[in-house]
């Protein structure tokens, strides 16, 4: 009998210090995000996009879903409503693949991710290797059968309901628009994931919203792919680099970091958007009055 009771409290032992393992939710409602992300998107102009309206999610550092809002206020028609699960898709690979303080000191932004990622690359198919959760992504509800009968309510979309609050959607993104969320100290705190335009305003949009966050405490702590040679930006040490070159007729060449038909010097580079010549681009994202330098 003795043993059944204290078998019992250790199931209840482990089960309350399993809780109480989930990482603190550095942003806790959709309207605290709204707000934050509308004042990104009127700091970020049209640059590199078409100027459209977007989603945001923001995660815990363990993956879990904190909050999820749309810039419109109309979650089904005011943005590309598939963006929902992209930018949830893309906190929870900003935040599970940065490191914080003592930890590895090293963030990687979703855009870095993009040249490792193709065929032939270091990371070739790890965007296929954390799928996302369909049935925790759209509150998908099973009858007593076991019958899948549909998602929730889709009014919840964007809401402090929003059937992936609570939830670890997964998801691997490999273009721009996530990053590690950092507070004060280089402590890393979660993540944040921005779609509904092209994938390079998607990550002016997310600089910006982290900054409107309070979570861009990377200082001098923190490194990232353009920290590192030969783009050398510390004041943005997990931001885009546009150092991609497509090889003529598309051909693989012998040149050092060649990925399929391009070319990414750093081996860590993100196509540009709306034709804008990839010096052009680099050069106004590595400028502080664009893109404010992490603190």
């Amino acid at each position: 009998m003795k043993k059944a009771i204290w078998a019992g409290l250790s199931s209840i032992l482990i089960s309350t210090s399993a809780m109480a393992a989930n990482a603190t939710c550095p942003v806790t409602t959709s309207a605290a995000l709204k707000t934050a992300l509308q004042t990104a998107i009127s700091n970020s102009g049209s640059q590199f996009g078409f100027g459209l309206n977007m989603w945001a999610t923001v995660v815990a550092a363990d993956g879990r879903v904190c909050a999820v809002a749309n810039s419109s206020g109309d979650a089904i028609q005011g943005q590309w409503l598939a963006s929902r699960v992209i930018s949830a898709q893309k906190a929870f690979s900003a935040a599970t693949l940065s490191l914080g303080a003592g930890k590895g000191n090293y963030a990687l932004s979703t855009a870095n991710l993009y040249t490792p990622a193709q065929p032939g690359g270091t990371l070739y198919g790890l965007q296929f290797s954390n799928p996302v959760a369909p049935a925790n992504a759209y509150g998908d509800k099973i009858n007593s059968a076991g019958a899948n009968v549909g998602p929730t309510d889709t009014a919840l979309y964007g809401t402090d309901k929003d059937p992936m609050v609570g939830q670890v959607i997964g998801g691997l993104n490999v273009f721009g628009g996530g990053l590690g969320l950092y507070a004060s100290g280089a402590i890393k705190v979660g993540g944040v994931g921005v779609s509904g335009d092209t994938s390079c305003r998607d990550h002016v949009v997310a600089w910006n919203l982290r900054r409107a966050l309070n979570y861009d405490y990377l200082g001098s702590t923190i490194s990232g792919p353009a920290a590192g040679a030969p783009t050398n930006d510390t004041a943005h040490p997990d931001n885009i680099i546009f150092d991609v070159v497509f090889n003529n007729n598309n051909a693989l060449t012998s040149t050092a970091n060649s990925v399929g038909p391009y070319t990414s010097a750093s081996g860590w580079g993100h196509p540009t958007c709306m034709g804008i010549a990839a010096d052009v681009a680099e050069a106004w994202v590595k400028n502080t009055s664009n893109l404010p330098a992490v603190r």
